[in-house]
């Protein structure tokens, strides 16, 4: 493994070192002393595995491709926003925005998110172990949320074919958003991804896959109906 010594440099100084030590062949990067700087592991582009011992600030691993990046502590702001491909782990929680506008692969938060997770997602999953906050899904286009704690108002607002998942309480549906029965491959869907991702640490939510309620557009907005203008309104 490649380490890097966070403690008294900045954030640049890091990330060059981090792409440094890849363009030498390095596929396992440790950052120790992150001291939640913000946007670290910005724009990586190969298929490593990089690790932040600690806290991380806002927007860490952006606009990523391909690695694997694990944070041991807390995530600040815009997490693994506008992420093409790859998987992102917060052992702790994350703050507003996280996973937004992803277009594929998976962001596993082992605590609780905050407001507007996964709002315009177009792709990929992200996975709450803990509760989220308000507006999680908003504008979802594609891809699978899974909340397994408590989720927010206005849940999945105005969602185009993204679905949620919610293992516990949901404060309030967004505008559009219903509930529908899942189907036998949901829960098998669930069960592989909870075990996969969180099985080692969380083995209860197995037992509580029947508890989790499917949510999915109503269709309703997909398309501008005037006799529908109340919906409209609320929505804008």
């Amino acid at each position: 493994m490649a380490a890097v010594a966070g403690a008294g440099k900045t954030t640049r100084q890091i990330n060059a070192e981090i792409k440094r030590l890849i363009a030498q062949g390095a596929t396992d990067v440790c950052v120790a002393d992150p001291a939640a700087r913000h946007n670290l592991g910005v724009a990586l582009l190969d298929p490593v595995q990089v690790t932040f011992d600690g806290s991380v600030g806002y927007y860490c691993a952006g606009m990523i491709d391909g690695p694997t990046v694990q944070i041991n502590g807390s995530a600040g702001w815009g997490l693994a926003e506008s992420m093409l491909t790859g998987t992102v782990i917060v052992r702790g929680s994350a703050g507003n925005g996280a996973a937004a506008t992803i277009r594929g692969g998976t962001v596993v938060i082992h605590g609780d998110a905050a407001a507007r997770a996964g709002v315009s997602m177009k792709g990929g999953v992200v996975l709450i172990a803990g509760n989220c906050g308000y507006m999680a899904g908003f504008m979802a286009q594609k891809g699978t949320l899974i909340v397994c704690g408590d989720a927010g108002a206005a849940f999945c607002d105005s969602m185009y074919e993204c679905v949620g998942f919610v293992g516990g309480n949901i404060t309030d549906l967004g505008n559009d958003a219903v509930i529908e029965e899942p189907t036998a491959a949901d829960r098998a869907f669930l069960e592989t991804t909870l075990s996969r991702h969180l099985g080692h640490d969380r083995p209860d939510l197995l037992s509580r896959l029947p508890q989790f309620k499917k949510v999915v557009a109503g269709r309703r907005l997909w398309n501008f109906d005037k006799r529908e203008w109340a919906t409209w309104r609320e929505a804008l």
